[in-house]
């Protein structure tokens, strides 16, 4: 298996680039920096969708879809939106051979045309609040694209709301963050993330506060998996989103935005994956249970299909491998890859005892199993295993976080990992400073480890640490 992927610990990022093309997740695009998901990565990202769209959903909010293009007016209403924006804009000047008489921006996020219709569906304080969310493709023109980490196309949901008072929408934003995001990220990916607040330089384009979710890499560098924006009343003063109160009068609502992306596929790879390959969460995986036949003959085509009928029946995500004309070694290299969290071999001499092969993705170990127990052992290791991944990840992001007293030290420590760090130790100025070396504060929390309201609070702790 050495052979098959670069290792980890020789160079990383050559290692993620080998797993995705070996495990048959993703390629390139024809144009630079865009991606094809390939149907092993797309099945991954569909239940990653399923389960987050059931989150979001039970927080009230419902889907809808709004266009790919959008005026260019409607990104300059917001001044520090557009700014924030525009070195990463693709704009169409042209449409049907002709020029158009307004560019158009394909959307790059859809604060600017959702905007334009929640003020036309919001009269009365009766409207709100309205809770929408989109699952659609943005585009961000990337420098320096990397397949699911930063493309200049990917696929995301974003959730765009507007409320009555400013409590009500910070509430809203909140509760995405820890009911959608950590809750997905935390017991579906098995991604143990800090939870914090972005710093002001760090802060989303146009929005008053910015949440994020943080998680620790194989490598010890940060990757952001979600946040979640309190836009205050910008967009909605930008856009004249208002409504008529209960005493009569006219009020601008307060709005918020949130999203997450196919950069949890990356963050997933680089998470959990080794040397071997990919390793999915049980809760995750698209196939929980892989039943292979090891050599055709001797009622072993018969014994697998039965298993795995009784697999389906117990409610496993289970598929079947009985391309005997392809060697087994390389069916099991190709299972490993792909990160499958149990095996089921079922070859002639385990059968003729009675017995099937249960094999466990996360520590490799080959469990000759009865056939009558393979279903219970099966859902056994599936149990197991989604704790045993959250809990190694845990272990490293704990092994690799250091706390510092000094910026110095803490981006010192980046080199290999994360820094807790005071953040009166840092500051406005020492942030610049630790991005001249490519150190970035990824959040803020406070000293019990909650997500604060404001970087003004005091005795807070930063996180530092390079990132993707």
């Amino acid at each position: 298996m050495a052979r098959v992927l670069t290792p980890r610990a020789e160079d990383f990022p050559r290692w993620y680039q080998d797993l995705i093309a070996k495990a048959k997740l993703a390629d390139n695009g024809p144009v630079r920096g865009t991606m094809v998901i390939r149907p092993a990565g797309y099945a991954i990202w569909e239940r990653m969708q399923a389960e987050m769209d059931a989150r979001i959903k039970a927080a009230g909010a419902e889907n809808a879809y709004f266009p790919l293009f959008i005026p260019e007016s409607y990104l300059k209403r917001e001044a520090e939106h557009v700014e924030g924006f525009s070195p990463e804009l693709a704009v169409v000047t042209h449409g049907g051979g002709k020029q158009l008489a307004e560019p158009v921006v394909v959307r790059p996020t859809s604060e600017t045309v959702i905007g334009e219709f929640m003020a036309k569906w919001i009269d009365s304080y009766r409207d709100l609040p309205l809770l929408l969310n989109q699952w659609a493709n943005v585009v961000r023109w990337e420098l320096r694209p990397r397949i699911f980490l930063r493309t200049s196309e990917f696929l995301w949901q974003e959730g765009h709301t507007a409320h009555a008072t400013r409590s009500d929408a910070q509430a809203y934003a909140r509760r995405i963050l820890h009911e959608a995001y950590e809750d997905l990220m935390v017991n579906v990916l098995a991604i143990p993330v800090v939870v914090g607040l972005k710093t002001a330089r760090e802060r989303f384009a146009g929005a008053t506060a910015t949440f994020t979710c943080e998680g620790m890499m194989g490598d010890g560098k940060a990757l952001q998996l979600g946040t979640s924006h309190e836009l205050g009343q910008n967009f909605a003063k930008a856009f004249d989103i208002s409504y008529s109160s209960a005493e009569g009068g006219r009020e601008h609502a307060w709005t918020t935005s949130w999203g997450t992306s196919t950069r949890m596929l990356g963050g997933l790879i680089m998470a959990h994956g080794d040397d071997n390959g990919l390793r999915v969460p049980p809760k995750l995986a698209p196939v929980q249970a892989y039943v292979m036949v090891v050599k055709a003959g001797e009622g072993v085509g018969e014994a697998a299909a039965e298993l795995v009928d009784a697999l389906r029946d117990a409610g496993v995500r289970v598929a079947l491998d009985d391309r005997t004309d392809t060697p087994f070694g390389r069916r099991a290299v190709d299972a490993e890859l792909r990160g499958y969290p149990v095996r089921v071999e079922v070859g002639p001499r385990d059968l003729a005892a009675g017995n099937a092969v249960v094999v466990r993705r996360t520590d490799g170990s080959k469990s000759p199993t009865p056939v009558a127990d393979v279903v219970g052992a099966v859902l056994a290791a599936l149990d197991a295993d989604q704790r045993v991944l959250h809990d190694q990840a845990l272990a490293h992001r704990e092994s690799r976080t250091v706390e510092v007293a000094t910026l110095a030290e803490a981006i010192e420590a980046a080199a290999t990992g994360w820094a807790r760090v005071p953040w009166s130790a840092v500051g406005v100025a020492g942030e610049a400073e630790a991005n001249g070396q490519g150190v970035t504060v990824r959040c803020l929390l406070r000293a019990d480890g909650s997500v604060p309201d404001s970087e003004d609070e005091p005795d807070l702790v930063a996180i530092l640490a390079r990132a993707y």
